[in-house]
């Protein structure tokens, strides 16, 4: 079990492109159960060694090679900064915590980390980017829901349905894991990392000099993959073809520019009938850094509900 004491710090929320690499490879190495519909994983496996060595550990496998992204908005070009920013001495101590066999990696840290980022790199450029677009959507609309909960029902609403290995008590977050560890956080609170490879485990970040993250599977993941239903008949009837497909694919928020990219159609043509929509009060906005999040409102579903 490990104990995260809350004290006065807080929760925030981010996203991590690396945490998926390192998914997509324990995936490869059947150390993760990937998500039902990710055929693509299959087809095409990297020659990255050194990274399956790591990777391939039972137990721990080093934080840097994920450092805790800053926002929901961190990219994976940012995160390789770190990771390549790492020092020797930091990237030494995670190495020798690695339950595995880590002959095949260069003795030297430094030249260590480097040939690691550099595969991390190959498979996010190769694997994980050409789909980022819908799995970006699945993580922003968990951490949407999730935000929303805090407003409504502070913390507790946040931690509530979260992972059957998590709860919270009074004070603490409770991770029930192998490890035993209490950890009393600091002013940079918990952050907590949504993923769509994290399934059905749950993950702890307590090393230093790391933010402490709790990494844990994100809402959505089963659908992620399904193509977009069509169109239901007498919903399209009443607001036309591409409207209903709008409200029917809003069944989690996105933006202008992933709805145009799932449902194959230009970005104009997505934001006049999204536009539509909205005045109809069928749906509404909500902003997320610097993305603005389109979701159906609950006339929205009572229609789809009733129409659909």
């Amino acid at each position: 079990m490990v104990e995260l004491v809350l004290s006065t710090a807080g929760v925030r929320f981010a996203i991590s492109p690396l945490e998926e690499v390192i998914g997509v490879v324990r995936g490869w190495l059947g150390r993760r159960r990937l998500p039902g519909g990710v055929v693509w994983l299959g087809e095409e496996r990297l020659d990255v060694p050194e990274l399956a060595a790591v990777l391939g550990a039972r137990h721990y496998i080093t934080e840097f090679l994920s450092p805790p992204p800053a926002t929901p908005e961190t990219t994976a070009d940012e995160q390789l900064i770190v990771v390549r920013g790492t020092p020797p001495g930091q990237v030494r101590v995670e190495l020798g915590m690695v339950d595995a066999d880590l002959t095949k990696l260069p003795r030297d840290p430094a030249a260590a980390r480097d040939l690691l980022a550099e595969q991390l790199e190959t498979v996010w450029n190769h694997i994980v980017e050409p789909e980022w677009g819908r799995m970006r959507e699945v993580l922003a609309a968990d951490i949407a829901y999730r935000t929303r909960r805090l407003g409504e029902q502070g913390v507790v609403g946040v931690f509530e349905g979260l992972h059957p290995r998590v709860r919270l008590t009074k004070d603490s977050v409770l991770v029930d894991i192998a490890a035993r560890q209490r950890l009393t956080l600091d002013e940079r609170g918990l952050l907590l990392v949504p993923s769509v490879f994290a399934w059905p485990s749950v993950g702890v970040v307590t090393v230093a000099p790391w933010q402490p993250t709790l990494l844990y599977p994100a809402r959505g993941v089963a659908g992620l993959w399904t193509e977009p239903a069509a169109a239901p008949g007498a919903l399209a009837g009443v607001v036309g073809r591409t409207k209903a497909m709008l409200l029917t694919t809003l069944d989690r928020p996105a933006t202008t520019t992933e709805l145009a990219v799932r449902l194959g159609l230009a970005k104009g043509t997505v934001s006049a009938h999204l536009t539509a929509l909205r005045a109809a009060g069928l749906t509404a906005t909500t902003r997320q850094g610097h993305r603005v999040l389109y979701r159906r409102t609950e006339l929205g579903d009572a229609l789809c509900a009733g129409i659909g």
